[in-house]
């Protein structure tokens, strides 16, 4: 073990790696659900394991046995009993059923929190059925509802099994994508709707904004639910985050403050949102200032944010946030739309993506090189080229980068997905409950916004001020423009970065990706008489369905593909540069000659990840396997191989 006054001093040189935690070789395996039963929460350990689930779009309308052409509101088509995957229409009640009997039987007793990202709500396209304010109201009861039945507890302190935290999406206000500064109509409904989820002394913060933080393992671990509607492009009623009278640039200084109540408290935090910072090719979800405040934040807060998780895009995804990018005085005045997403407009942002990801700077080794992962590495032995390398990067942790998840969803645009996350839990063994903690008047989450924004907000009236008097003179040279926030302090130098970097309490380790097949579920469903009696496909027909419609499509850390060691900021970095080579090694590219060999022709020592053998007779164009994969999880693995040869880039 390398000394700690020693690691600071490398650290500083940006050439350490920090000793990764103990493995978690004792926690349960992601796809393994049925090993341990469900225990009260007096004798109930932390599982080391989260769900997040996003847009599940419910539709008390759709009706099964209609048309996709009228969103399975009429007429006579294919709509099936649990949604009409890959069309327009939302969600039936048989799915949302279907799902919380999953999560149910699957996950209670088996996870520590829940974050539920948004878009609870049908969509507005329907014009001979236009939505309602008190339908959109109805709908997120209805989904709150279902959460409290399955993790209500009697005998827990805050009557929950565990913490579900919500935040705010597009489609859960009316009109769609517009959110007026709060307190308005809606901050004070979702107050009363998410009574059970948000703490009491958080409720007044949320009504004045529509936001809220909450504690998810008391005094280690803190939510931040953010209200991304005031970072929205697409919000017209609000324009961004650089001017001190927009909700946004409120937001971003609760953001701001938060942040560094939780550094000062030793916690750490994990963001959740609806709409994800999406910036590359023609996307641009947020108002460019927002962004840049927060790819800041993300940056400046790298020892207290341990990750942030989105949704509303429906494909699956991850963005890589370059500090780099940051440049807070010239980001008022960028602007661009947030265009549809059809099929091909979404592979025109993946494939931006992997442009940028494509530019980053590349290890020594090439996009593979595994000098990114080492934990033991012989300091004396990097080269230059390897100290130059990690210098670009922000050192061996890629601390120049950080990293915002975004999961598919619940509503069938591909197939319905679920994510559950394990994180590291070593030196967290036996710490309190949040289910057996009671609010406190010292606690995080009695901390009211409005009783430090006065404080917070002070020096901002004072850089006003100060412009406004400069104005009034006349200089003779201009002097530079200075951001009228406060910019935060960075993290000590003398400590390791923090769990998005390197392994240690709280570090995400892997997910499972959970999806229904809903093809394969109908399909099987449609030739009742090739089963035997009690059969799944038998099952399937009847009411109630019998069967788990989820099953795991992949697993980060054991699929093979991603083969992922962890889920901190440099394997997403390594990943990115893998999925963007356009010379990959060779067990990560496949060619058109290798697609329809036999499985005698598959090199045995690889069969495990797909990999086929080149063949020398016809040589064709080579294809990145990472990418295709990447691609074709993206798409929640809906597209067939044809389709997806037609988009490869």
């Amino acid at each position: 073990m390398i000394p700690l006054p020693l690691v600071a001093v490398l650290y500083g040189l940006g050439l350490v790696v920090g000793a990764s935690a103990v493995p978690v070789s004792e926690q349960q395996v992601l796809g393994n659900h049925d090993s341990q039963p469900y225990q009260s929460e007096t004798s109930r350990q932390l599982s080391g394991r989260f769900l997040h689930v996003t847009d599940f779009h419910l539709d008390t309308h759709y009706r099964k046995g209609t048309s996709e052409e009228t969103l399975c509101h009429r007429d006579s088509g294919s709509a099936g009993r649990l949604g009409a995957e890959g069309s327009d229409c939302d969600s039936p009640q048989a799915l949302i059923d279907e799902t919380f009997r999953w999560i149910e039987k699957n996950l209670k007793g088996k996870i520590d929190f829940v974050l539920w990202t948004g878009d609870s709500a049908r969509h507005d396209n329907d014009e001979k059925i236009p939505r309602t304010a008190s339908e959109i109201i109805d709908l997120n009861k209805a989904l709150a509802a279902k959460f409290i039945e399955v993790f209500e507890d009697s005998g827990a302190a805050r009557g929950l099994s565990i913490p579900v935290i919500p935040t705010i999406g597009n489609n859960d206000i009316m009109p769609h994508n517009i959110f007026r500064e709060a307190p308005n109509r809606w901050t004070r409904k979702f107050t009363e709707v998410w009574s059970e989820f948000i703490p009491e002394a958080q409720r007044h913060t949320f009504e004045e904004g529509g936001w809220f933080s909450a504690e998810l393992i008391p005094n280690k671990l803190a939510a931040l639910s953010l209200n991304t509607m005031y970072f929205y492009e697409s919000n017209s009623a609000v324009d961004g985050c650089a001017m001190p009278s927009e909700p946004g640039f409120e937001h971003m200084e609760w953001l701001r403050v938060q942040l560094e109540i939780l550094r000062q408290r030793g916690m750490k935090a994990i963001l959740i949102g609806h709409v994800p910072p999406a910036r590359s090719g023609s996307k641009r979800s947020w108002d460019e200032s927002c962004w840049q405040k927060y790819t800041l934040f993300m940056n400046r807060f790298r020892d207290v944010v341990v990750g942030s998780v989105y949704g509303h895009m429906n494909v699956d995804h991850f963005m890589l946030q370059d500090s780099h990018d940051v440049d807070i005085v010239a980001a008022s005045e960028d602007s661009s739309s947030d265009p549809g997403f059809s099929v091909q407009s979404r592979t025109d942002y993946l494939a931006s993506l992997r442009e940028e990801w494509d530019s980053m700077p590349s290890p020594p080794g090439g996009d593979s090189s595994d000098i990114l992962l080492s934990d033991d590495w012989n300091l004396d032995a990097l080269g230059k080229k390897e100290r130059r390398f990690l210098k670009k990067i922000g050192g061996p942790y890629a601390e120049r980068y950080s990293v915002s998840l975004v999961s598919p969803s619940v509503v069938p645009n591909y197939f319905p997905t679920l994510r559950v996350v394990e994180y590291n839990t070593t030196g967290l063994e036996g710490v309190k409950l949040w289910a057996d903690t009671a609010y406190t008047d010292d606690s995080f989450e009695s901390l009211d916004w409005a009783e430090v924004k006065r404080n917070s907000l002070d020096h901002v009236d004072n850089v006003d001020n100060a412009d406004q008097q400069g104005k009034k003179k006349k200089k003779k040279h201009k002097k530079k423009k200075k951001p009228n926030f406060k910019i935060p302090d960075q993290p000590s130098r003398t400590d390791l970065p923090g769990p998005a970097y390197s392994n240690q309490p709280l570090t995400w380790l892997r997910y499972a990706q959970y999806y229904a097949n809903l093809t394969d579920i109908y399909e099987t469903a449609a030739a009742p008489e090739t089963q035997e009696e009690g059969s799944p496909a038998v099952k399937a027909k009847n009411k109630p369905i019998n069967i788990d419609i989820y099953q795991i499509e992949y697993d980060t850390r054991d699929d093979g593909i991603y083969s992922m060691k962890d889920l901190t900021v440099r394997s997403y970095f390594q990943l990115a540069k893998r999925i963007a080579s356009k010379n990959p090694r060779a067990d990560n590219f496949t060619s058109d000659s290798d697609a329809d060999d036999d499985d005698e022709n598959k090199s045995p020592d690889t069969t495990n990840i797909n990999y086929t053998k080149p063949k020398n007779k016809t040589k064709k164009p080579r294809i990145n396997r990472l990418w295709r994969t990447f691609l074709d999880r993206a798409f929640v693995s809906f597209l067939g191989d044809d389709e997806l040869d037609d988009i490869q880039i």
